[in-house]
């Protein structure tokens, strides 16, 4: 599984939602993505928009200065 990162450091919400949904956009199938995030909701807010949007939330890892939040990107199911 390939690891990407969105640099979400100095947002406050919703502004790391809205770049997290662009960039999930630009992503392959079964990558993992970290979120590096100093909005101290963020890790509420990425867990409630992974159950939204199909992806599955793995964790976050606090620090000093900033989240890292831990999300496995799943595509969207295609209708057809």
């Amino acid at each position: 599984m390939s690891a990407h990162v969105l640099d979400a450091r100095g947002l406050m919400c919703p502004e790391p939602l809205i770049e997290a949904e662009a960039f999930f956009q630009t992503l392959p199938a079964n990558c993992r993505v970290t979120v590096l995030a100093t909005d101290p909701a963020a890790s509420i807010d990425f867990e409630v928009w992974c159950l939204q949007k199909g992806h599955q939330y793995l964790g976050c890892d606090s620090h000093p200065s900033h989240l890292e939040i831990h999300i496995a990107h799943k595509l969207a199911k295609t209708t057809g």
